[in-house]
């Protein structure tokens, strides 16, 4: 989970902000915070449902390219 999702995720739905305003302390557009939303719950649920685990990255870190992460999604 990058650093953006988890932020979106914590923002809406543990701080219960709206996605206008967690755009707003993102210093990013309500639409990012939608897709950054959209991917946080994916992962989540994945993590939960089929016994994944959940890794969040640093800010500014990106997933590292394996080709078996590209065919798990």
């Amino acid at each position: 989970m990058t650093y953006e999702e988890f932020e979106a995720l914590r923002l809406v739905d543990y701080e219960g902000l709206t996605q206008e305003e967690a755009g707003r302390r993102m210093g990013v557009s309500r639409g990012t915070v939608w897709r950054a939303l959209s991917s946080a719950r994916k992962k989540v649920a994945q993590m939960l449902v089929e016994g994944r685990e959940l890794i969040i990255l640093a800010q500014g870190n990106e997933v590292p390219k394996t080709q078996s992460s590209d065919n798990e999604e």
